[in-house]
């Protein structure tokens, strides 16, 4: 008697959590590759959410009310997640 191996398909739900995680886990790395930079001029940042392809953040300290906060968002914080996760589209300051 043969017995038949079953293989089902992996369930679609999980494998957009694990790509889900890998992309949270992507952000977090490029996040912490500019913190010091933040952290230099009194600043921080953190992570609130990533929802479809978008990065949600809060800059912190002389960040959050620094006139050039915009500036440090886009060409700081934005392109550095979009070398660690090229599969964001853009990044977005929660005040």
């Amino acid at each position: 008697m043969i017995s038949k191996l079953i293989f089902e398909k992996p369930n679609s739900n999980m494998e957009t959590n694990i790509a889900h995680e890998q992309t949270v886990t992507k952000v977090m790395e490029a996040l912490e590759s500019i913190r010091p930079f933040l952290n230099k001029d009194g600043g921080d940042i953190e992570l609130i959410d990533v929802k479809e392809n978008i990065v949600y953040v809060k800059l912190l300290g002389n960040c959050s009310g620094c006139s050039l906060n915009f500036s440090t968002l886009k060409l700081g914080v934005e392109n550095t997640i979009k070398q660690h996760a090229p599969e964001i589209e853009k990044v977005v300051n929660v005040e």
